[in-house]
């Protein structure tokens, strides 16, 4: 992916894209859907109306040992096109940013009880999308605190182990995941702009991103780019992603040949499609261009593939940032049909969405029965396409 020059930080909830790397042409965007943008208008200002009245005495939402659940729900007030109901709730935004702050640790985390990378990274987004340099000094430990959870499990140096190059949840959750990964990398790539001077910093490093990217690869189901005797060339998984590179959360699958391959899922292609661009993998690159294919062949809103109802709202907020930061107008799908992924999802969230506001998983699986969390990503996710429309 080409590099960006630095830009207002409000703008990273835009997630403007980095370079199309649609497989075959950029496609041009059809003529704004103004009735469309007003329902999302509406349907985002229910979200953040519920939200609002949501939030606990002390600032957070939904529990206060998690503050990425707060994290995400501030995003959300910040992403809100109108502007109206960020104003409107400033008191609750203000709140939920003491919180934030009272959360971060001596060593640059900014967690509760446990999940310190999960929380930091989230955390660190929301402090980004507040625009305020007052918050600088966090964020420039936070990094610290990212790039010293890269994993190096190995004895030869680092890549000798599979899970080496990659982020876990941190702290007594050790391995590396993709999702942790995505996480991290994510506000490590939108905070670039804070990293420290190594001449006036003899501590500072940066995270190292060649090992990433071989973490990353070695979490896709594409034989070449992934060393790992498990990735499979099948037209079912070939291009998609796991959760790392000894397991998958959708299982396995045993080939013809008797080779047991892990079986590739919607939410992690989704994820792994980001990783490679807060990783700057080219547009071109063949590990790229595979997993846009296998998106584009298993694309549904009906559930998150491989994975039916489980992490569904993940999905779909991971969905709308990849594609959203990838430049995609338009999906192909194996029948040939062109697909407004925009349009769809968009669709989807509105007839989702309840009548107070909210939004919820009715399968609990990944805390998705929590409406606080379910909300936010609902709520992003519509202010994403509505930014794209």
């Amino acid at each position: 992916m080409k590099k960006v020059t630095i830009f207002c930080i409000v703008s990273l909830l835009c997630l403007l894209p980095l370079a199309s790397v649609a497989a075959d042409k950029v496609v041009a965007r059809s003529k704004p859907d103004l009735s469309l943008k007003l329902e999302l208008e509406n349907a985002i200002g229910r979200g953040l109306t519920w939200l609002a009245a949501k939030q606990q005495p002390g600032g957070y939402w939904a529990q206060p040992e998690y503050p990425a659940l707060t994290a995400l729900a501030l995003t959300a007030f910040q992403g809100d096109p109108s502007r109206y109901y960020l104003k409107k709730f400033e008191p609750q935004v203000k709140s939920g940013y003491a919180y934030l702050v009272s959360c971060a640790r001596p060593d640059g985390g900014i967690y509760g009880k446990d999940l310190a990378n999960y929380n930091t990274s989230i955390s660190m987004m929301a402090l980004l999308v507040a625009n305020n340099p007052d918050y600088e000094p966090l964020l420039r430990k936070g990094r610290k605190f990212l790039v010293g959870l890269q994993d190096d499990f190995g004895t030869k140096g680092v890549g000798d182990d599979p899970l080496d190059g990659g982020i876990g949840y941190g702290g007594t959750y050790k391995h590396s995941d993709l999702a942790n990964t995505t996480f991290a990398l994510e506000a490590l790539y939108y905070s670039r702009y804070l990293k420290s001077d190594l001449a006036n910093d003899p501590d500072a490093k940066d995270l190292n991103w060649k090992a990433a990217q071989q973490f990353i690869s070695r979490c896709q189901n594409l034989p070449g780019s992934n060393d790992q005797k498990w990735a499979s060339d099948d037209p079912a998984n070939r291009g998609g992603f796991v959760y790392f590179p000894e397991n998958s959360k959708a299982g396995e699958q045993k080939q013809p040949d008797g080779k047991v391959a892990l079986r590739s899922y919607g939410s992690m292609s989704y994820a792994g499609l980001l990783s490679f661009i807060y990783a700057q993998v080219d547009r071109n690159d063949p590990r790229v261009k595979a997993v846009i294919e296998w998106l584009s062949r298993n694309y549904t809103l009906d559930e998150n593939p491989g994975m039916k109802q489980e992490g569904l709202y993940y999905y779909y907020h991971t969905m709308a940032k990849a594609l959203s930061a990838a430049g995609i107008e338009t999906l192909t799908l194996k029948d040939g049909t062109r697909v407004n992924w925009r349009q769809d999802l968009a669709k989807r969230l509105l007839d989702l969405q309840r009548e107070d506001g909210s939004w919820v998983n009715q399968t609990g699986r990944f805390w998705e029965k929590d409406p606080n969390l379910v909300t936010s990503y609902a709520t992003i996710a519509l202010e994403i396409i509505h930014r794209g429309l």
